[in-house]
């Protein structure tokens, strides 16, 4: 009997426990089914504070007024200059140009536009190092070590990557010579059979070197030589015309008189023509052109051009003119003016020597410009070239 009343309360309760059931399911839907206030604007268009959906403005342009009704547009006007906009925006406001700061090594690569922010680069010599998304810093190129070698140069993007030299590893952040042959380096220990295959190789460059030296030497022994020659032809030549032979006994005195008369008056001709009237100046003598006779005295600022180009690694050329003076403009118009790298550098020192000599930094006869190769020595050290220095030193007999 218990069981029986129990079941009878149960389903007196049942259709009422349905009915809950279904309102909670049909709730959400009927939710879903009401119109939004807000309307579905369409892509490039805003909903303003009276629910209307308003144009936007386009990159460039800032939000004067916006739309009071459907149809109508947004009033828009230009950023004002040093400010731009770089996307369709409702903002009533522009946002301010970047400026690029020479003080932390940037350069600007494109200007600031209505429509977009300026663009900076980091100067030669520096490379970009980012912080976030919008910002970056210019940090100074790595300069490989003595016992390191270039495997990738710096550039505006990326630092300088080296490697250690040859019997060389790397441990905890140097190059450290491989001594023992222990496991960390054990690669870099050569094999016996290995020397002996490398051995007629070495052999053979030596060999190549040898040879290449020989013909050198020959090639500037042949050219010495024929200077030799040309100069004794030429004196000789002159003596002979200052030193007619003497006439012979029959000839009468007065006609012995008039030969000495016209070998005098020769002589002098020649002492004319021999000595130049007025002094050369050191700076017509550098634009003189290879055919320059050898009895006029050249500067030796070319020779002390070559040098520097033979001793300053290519890819420092340019850091050093910079260093000594040179503009970047004049960097650019040497490249421009030469395909040959090695004759837009030859340019770039010879801009700065010209200019060292009108400044009277030069000094006219003397051998070498004392002045300009100090300051040359200055540099090259500064940027770690001191055996370069040295070599020059040693060359111009510099204690």
């Amino acid at each position: 009997m218990e069981g029986a009343g129990h079941r009878g309360r149960w389903i007196k309760k049942a259709p009422i426990g349905t009915l809950l059931l279904l309102m909670c399911m049909f709730i959400p839907t009927l939710a879903l089914l009401e119109p939004s206030e807000e309307p579905m604007c369409e892509p490039g268009e805003y909903t303003n504070d009276k629910g209307i959906c308003c144009n936007k403005c386009s990159p460039g342009f800032k939000l004067v007024e916006t739309c009071h009704a459907l149809n109508e547009r947004s009033n828009c006007t230009l950023c004002p200059d040093g400010q731009y906009t770089d996307q369709m925006n409702s903002s009533p406001t522009c946002r301010s140009c970047k400026s690029c700061k020479a003080s932390k090594h940037e350069e600007e690569e494109s200007p600031c536009e209505r429509d977009r922010n300026a663009i900076c680069r980091c100067e030669e010599g520096f490379y970009k190092s980012v912080i976030d998304s919008e910002t970056f810093q210019c940090l100074r190129c790595k300069q490989c070590r003595k016992d390191e070698k270039l495997k990738q140069s710096c550039s505006s993007e990326k630092n300088t990557v080296c490697e250690c030299t040859d019997k060389y590893h790397r441990v905890k952040g140097k190059c450290e010579p491989c001594k023992n042959c222990t496991a960390e380096c054990k690669h870099l220990c050569a094999s016996p059979s290995t020397h002996n295959t490398k051995a007629p190789e070495v052999v053979h460059k030596y060999l190549i070197n040898i040879i290449a030296g020989v013909v050198v030497a020959a090639g500037v022994l042949v050219v010495v030589v024929a200077l030799i020659t040309h100069m004794v032809t030429k004196r000789s030549t002159q003596k002979k015309l200052l030193n007619p032979p003497c006439p012979p006994s029959d000839i009468s005195s007065d006609s012995c008189e008039q030969v000495l008369i016209n070998r005098n008056e020769l002589s002098e001709n020649l002492k004319v023509k021999a000595v130049p009237q007025s002094p050369v100046n050191e700076q017509d003598l550098s634009n003189l052109p290879d055919c320059v006779p050898l009895e006029v005295k050249i500067p030796a600022v070319p020779e002390l051009i070559y040098m520097v180009l033979d001793l300053v690694p290519v890819l420092q050329v340019k850091q050093l003119v910079r260093a000594l003076g040179v503009k970047d403009t004049e960097i650019e118009q040497a490249e421009m003016d030469h395909r040959s790298c090695r004759e837009a550098h030859y340019q770039m020192l010879r801009v700065w020597a010209e200019r060292g000599s009108q400044a009277g930094i030069g000094g006219r006869g003397k051998t070498q410009p004392w002045p300009l190769l100090q300051e040359l020595l200055d540099e090259l050290r500064k940027m770690h070239l001191g055996r370069a220095a040295e070599e020059l030193e040693t060359k111009y007999g510099i204690q």
